[in-house]
């Protein structure tokens, strides 16, 4: 048994000195590409953390947003009320490009929009 726990341990070592010796060439890289599109890590942060979150984040909010409507109809502010408790975290959740920051979305949104204007 002790055996077999040493070449595990030593190549679970190799790789993670591995890895570290790589980070710097790997942020550097990554920071040349910062504004093009998002990384790798972004990426899969955002699809395994991110969205779950904003999933529970955009029915929490239509959970409020269906508690305080009556009084968002007396004061005329449903769709503020719509907008911020609903709308806004359903886009993030749904729309927005994976990885990106709500500013990469933006600039491709935009970069997207020139392109089928021109045509």
């Amino acid at each position: 048994m002790q055996r077999a726990k040493r070449p595990v341990l030593s190549g679970i070592l190799a790789a993670s000195l591995i890895m570290v010796g790589m980070a710097p060439i790997a942020g550097q890289a990554g920071s040349v590409y910062a504004e093009d599109r998002p990384g790798e890590i972004a990426t899969i942060g955002d699809a395994v953390f991110v969205r779950p979150v904003m999933l529970v984040v955009t029915g929490l909010g239509l959970v409020a947003f269906t508690a305080s409507l009556p009084f968002s109809a007396l004061g005329g502010n449903i769709e503020e009320a719509g907008e911020t408790l609903v709308k806004a975290p359903a886009r993030s959740t749904f729309l927005r490009c994976l990885g990106c920051t709500p500013a990469q979305h933006e600039q491709r949104a935009s970069e997207k929009r020139t392109r089928n204007a021109n045509r």
